[in-house]
């Protein structure tokens, strides 16, 4: 069984969602190329198993994964589930050399992203993906990577966010909210101090955080986390494996942050797997489970492109953690010690 929070900022859209989630960026052939029927069956399994809400982006897949789940969510009745997406990119024809992602995204549309962070460029990518979602309402809506790792530079980054507020991208957002087109807005980010810059300068109500606030992470504790808790801010956690680690452990060619993890982090995934496996805890179960433990944690969203993936993240999340592993971590000096645990 899966657990449900319910998040009500505003005192008049309540988004009940379930503390598993989809993320759905492998549905856009990430890394490898799926059938579509692989797509639909991982779909079907997500739902079967109790997902309620679904993650998407234009990026993903290059318009891809959008597409998949217009498919899935026909058959759906739209007050059963929470459905976000992402603006920050129009996604634009293009040849296929050019094509974003080469290497990364496999068999999708040629598509060239081309950033834009204004008032225009919000909401024609809010209308395409309303089509390719082929959906009426989209419940959350995220500005999408406005960081360091996705730009390069905290110059680049700082750009971006100049353009978003400076040329009414935020306003665009803040209009479709007011008119309840969307119910909520927020950051779809891949770094907490970002985050909290736009949390400290607009009214958000959600961050999807993605790999900052893991098993393996916690600084945002220092100041982004209890931010959120005094605002009434909800937080998502995608990533929650650190892009593999946590669900692998510390093996040869492990992931860590979309690249092959270093010394230092096998080393302390290590450490963290013996912890576990003390209390006969899998390692990827306590991963998933541990962003939850904060209180301003809604959902945790891992991706899966099989019937097997989604079947095991259902699985990790069914696991009665004894805080005593917690404590254990703390103790070793492996987890930040003011990380909540009840």
């Amino acid at each position: 069984m899966i657990k449900h929070r319910k998040w009500d900022r505003h005192k008049k859209n309540v988004l009940n969602f379930t503390e598993l989630g989809f993320g759905s960026a492998p549905l856009g052939n990430l890394y490898k190329s799926i059938l579509d029927e692989e797509a639909n069956d991982t779909l079907n399994s997500a739902w079967d198993l109790g997902v309620r809400y679904y993650d998407t982006a234009p990026l993903y897949g290059l318009g891809l994964s959008e597409t998949r789940l217009n498919r899935f969510l026909r058959s759906k009745n739209k007050n059963d589930y929470i459905l976000s997406s992402k603006v920050g990119r129009i996604m634009k024809p293009c040849k296929a050399e050019d094509q974003t992602g080469i290497g990364k995204w496999f068999n999708v549309p040629f598509r060239k992203e081309h950033y834009d962070y204004s008032y225009d460029g919000v909401m024609r990518s809010f209308e395409f993906s309303l089509e390719r979602l082929g959906v009426s309402k989209i419940d959350i809506l995220y500005v999408h990577d406005l960081c360091i790792f996705t730009h390069g530079s905290k110059t680049a980054s700082d750009q971006r966010i100049s353009e978003f507020f400076d040329k009414k991208g935020y306003e665009a957002m803040l209009s479709l909210r007011d008119q309840n087109v969307i119910s909520a807005i927020g950051g779809g980010i891949n770094e907490w101090e970002v985050c909290q810059y736009l949390a400290e300068r607009g009214d958000f109500d959600l961050f999807l955080l993605a790999g900052r606030y893991t098993l393996l992470e916690q600084e945002a504790l220092k100041s982004f986390l209890p931010l959120c808790q005094k605002r009434g801010i909800g937080i998502i956690t995608g990533g929650p494996y650190n892009s593999g680690i946590l669900a692998t452990g510390a093996v040869k060619g492990a992931y860590y942050n979309y690249d092959i993890a270093p010394k230092d982090i096998l080393e302390k995934v290590n450490k963290i797997e013996l912890v576990c496996r003390k209390y006969e805890i899998p390692l990827k179960a306590a991963a998933l489970q541990f962003p939850l433990l904060h209180n301003a944690h809604l959902s945790v969203i891992p991706g899966g492109q099989s019937k097997e993936e989604m079947k095991s993240n259902y699985e990790c999340m069914q696991y009665n953690i004894p805080k005593e592993l917690w404590n254990d971590l703390k103790s070793r000096e492996l987890m930040n010690p003011k990380a909540p645990i009840d």
